[in-house]
């Protein structure tokens, strides 16, 4: 896809959000069933179903995802196809790439050995290996507006309200 076919391919959405901007909030879902044996929970994605489980720092098997490698996972896609979308909005010529997340935990948190300890990620390292010819100005204004739009990168730098309940019933 080229700059131009990018462009029209989202005028119309952006003049409908100018337009109508309730029309631009959407609500994302999520749905996960609890497995009724073992300390797992079921996730349906949309393309494939993933079982969570703990890490093996907190006793898990290692063979279910940890929700903690799912989260860096999310940011790694959504960083790179924000990038691929920049890329292509600057006219960036980008030959390949790869994209890395790494972040620290501290399981004494999690598993309540240490109440001072921090429950979830300490710090969260998302970089960028890109193969391209490009100055390094253009690579910062790519790096600049790709955490500028990428939806969990915000979110995870910007903290949202978050809300929990629970009701009975299945």
């Amino acid at each position: 896809m080229d700059a131009d076919s990018l462009r029209a391919l989202q005028a119309p959405l952006k003049e409908k959000y100018r337009e109508t901007p309730d029309s631009a909030l959407v609500t994302l879902k999520s749905h996960g069933t609890l497995d009724a044996d073992g300390v797992a929970c079921r996730v349906e994605t949309g393309r494939a179903l993933i079982e969570a489980g703990l890490h093996p720092a907190t006793g898990g098997s290692g063979l279910q995802a940890c929700s903690g490698d799912m989260l860096l996972d999310a940011l790694v896609a959504c960083a790179g196809v924000t990038l691929k979308a920049v890329a292509t909005a600057i006219d960036f010529q980008l030959k390949s790439g790869t994209v890395h997340a790494e972040g620290d935990l501290d399981f004494r948190g999690t598993l309540g050995v240490d109440r001072e300890a921090p429950v979830g990620f300490r710090a969260i390292r998302l970089s960028f290996r890109l193969d391209t010819d490009e100055p390094d100005d253009k690579i910062a204004t790519l790096l600049k507006l790709t955490e500028r739009y990428c939806v969990v990168f915000q979110t995870l730098n910007r903290r949202p309200d978050l809300s929990a309940e629970a009701n009975r019933g299945s």
